[in-house]
């Protein structure tokens, strides 16, 4: 005889999203509910492809139907429905989810490096990514993707982005001639930003990520402005030279109330690619100093490597180049804890659908 929706949604009532702390029926993520015999299967729907407590949710749930219903096979399905910030700026970008900056307090930190393949990583989960490059003075984006067409674009005068490796990407980079140089003031960057939100043919994303300009100067205002429900992460290097440009960042980020999601340590040891032993040539620690000090996530180390260098330049990415460096795995870690702060924060305030 096989159990009923309502005994299998009732048995799984207590079951909890580990981040949310809320039920996972009353937050509506378990669908598809079929049953034939002591068999059962179900559809979990997450509230991010790239959900790092996937398998604890799994676990949970067949633990839990096994022991209260003595249910025997349980088939789990997965889906997501990528959890939205509350944006304000609906009539710019309808179609986007969550937007989040990639910070730093100052250049050279490979806050580049970290928002490519942060993109990446959640695209390589399943999630719909833009990746939007707001450094206006000096773009990497075109370099990094190898990409040096311009966009076209449609009768209406919307933008069309390039695609690739899954990604919708814009760049002011992509509209320059090779060498030329940006020579704006304020309402000029102002303008540009604008219509990298507003005019591009964006479609609907779960993510845009921005690789923001370093410091905290006019783009950065520009955006918060645009889009103030968008999130940032900070990008830092392990040595406590750096974290004066870190706190400036948050700083920034905290007077015009935008939620910085977390820091990131890059550059945290360089890895020989020989004998895979670890040099912290540039120190260590900074990054962890930091979130205890704001109270703030803190996303983990990423190592430098001979071949996340090579990648900057080669037009691909290391989550593509080179998918087991060690730099490469400590990447994807570092997206899927983004998207856990970014779904946990999009959640906080929402009610239970029960």
């Amino acid at each position: 005889m096989a159990f009923s929706k309502q005994e299998i949604l009732a048995a799984l009532k207590g079951v909890q999203d580990p981040d949310l702390h809320k039920d996972l029926v009353d937050l509506g993520m378990i669908k598809d509910v079929k049953s034939e015999g002591t068999g059962i299967e179900l559809t979990v729907e997450l509230t991010t492809p790239a959900c790092p407590l996937k398998d604890q949710i799994g676990a949970d749930i067949r633990q839990t139907l096994t022991r209260r219903l003595g249910a025997g096979e349980v088939k789990l399905n997965w889906s997501s429905n990528t959890a939205a910030t509350n944006l304000t700026a609906q009539d710019l970008i309808p179609g986007i989810k969550n937007v989040i900056m990639v910070a730093a307090g100052k250049g050279g930190v490979g806050k580049s490096t970290v928002a490519a393949n942060l993109a990446n990583a959640l695209a390589q989960h399943g999630a719909e990514v833009g990746l939007l490059d707001a450094d206006i003075y000096g773009p990497s984006v075109p370099t990094m993707f190898g990409i040096h067409e311009q966009p076209v674009a449609t009768e209406e005068q919307r933008i069309i982005p390039h695609v690739k490796f899954g990604l919708k990407l814009m760049s002011m980079g992509f509209l320059l001639a090779e060498g030329q140089a940006v020579v704006w003031r304020g309402p000029m960057l102002d303008s540009a930003i604008r219509q990298f939100l507003g005019q591009v043919d964006w479609g609907n994303l779960d993510y845009l990520i921005v690789d923001m300009p370093p410091g905290t100067g006019d783009v950065q205002l520009s955006l918060t402005r645009m889009v103030p429900t968008a999130q940032a992460v900070i990008v830092t290097t392990p040595q406590d030279v750096a974290l004066a440009d870190v706190k400036r960042a948050i700083g920034m980020f905290h007077t015009v109330k935008v939620n910085v999601l977390g820091v990131v340590e890059n550059m945290s040891g360089f890895i020989c690619s020989h004998c895979g032993q670890r040099t912290d040539i540039f120190g260590k620690g900074a990054g962890r100093r930091c979130a205890e000090k704001y109270g703030i996530a803190y996303f983990g180390e990423i190592p430098l490597t001979e071949a996340v260098v090579a990648s900057g330049d080669s037009g691909k990415p290391i989550l593509v180049s080179h998918p087991a460096d060690p730099a490469s795995l400590a990447l994807k870690e570092f997206a899927m804890r983004v998207a856990q702060q970014v779904a946990i924060h999009a959640n906080r305030n929402q009610p239970v659908t029960a």
